[in-house]
């Protein structure tokens, strides 16, 4: 009965306000420059647990360095299967500091709701092509090994740009496999930058 006390306005009010920001800052900042709708569901399912779990420990008299020790552990795991960019793991950051902020802040919902505009806010205006070109990567696989070579450098530029309708203009080389004559690189190009 003492858990159903804790679920009360206040509760769902903040919840509200932290769902609001996370779909915002998820769905119309992120997954509109990246397209990654693996990692959304992530990012939702981690911002919702982090929120609940701290709200719910808020008010059994969890210390402020606790929250904090929580929100460490959380922002610190790393996925095994695949490679996390840092950008990404920004987001996850970001996304579990929403989360945290909007359980344990103790200001008013208005006060609540400038922390988090602030803290979208500013991740758009750095994410959002306005101040700095975004640039966006691509994994190419079993590109000919003597494309890679420098002297060979603007006809690979020239091939990407064709191929994928990107206007690539730097390559970095991952990895060589010397036994199929094939290497994988990285293409960057700029968002909306098509050939």
């Amino acid at each position: 009965m003492e858990f159903f006390e804790k679920l009360n306005a206040d509760f769902f009010s903040r919840l509200l306000i932290d769902i609001v920001f996370v779909t915002i800052l998820v769905r119309l900042i992120y997954y509109k420059n990246y397209r990654k709708s693996d990692i959304v569901f992530t990012y939702f399912l981690f911002n919702v647990i982090i929120f609940i779990i701290t709200y719910l420990m808020n008010n059994v008299d969890i210390s402020l360095g606790a929250a904090f020790g929580l929100f460490a552990v959380f922002s610190m795991l790393r996925y095994r299967t695949e490679d996390i960019s840092a950008k990404d793991m920004t987001y996850l950051f970001i996304v579990i500091a929403l989360g945290l902020i909007n359980a344990i802040a103790q200001e008013s919902y208005v006060e609540l709701g400038l922390l988090n505009t602030l803290l979208v806010g500013f991740t758009f205006l750095l994410d959002g092509n306005l101040f700095f070109k975004n640039e966006r990567e691509k994994i190419i696989d079993s590109v000919e090994l003597e494309l890679i070579k420098p002297e060979n450098r603007e006809k690979l530029l020239q091939l990407l740009k064709d191929t994928t309708g990107y206007n690539v203009h730097r390559i970095t080389v991952t990895h060589i496999n010397l036994a199929k004559q094939r290497a994988t690189i990285r293409a960057y190009y700029y968002n909306g930058n098509a050939a």
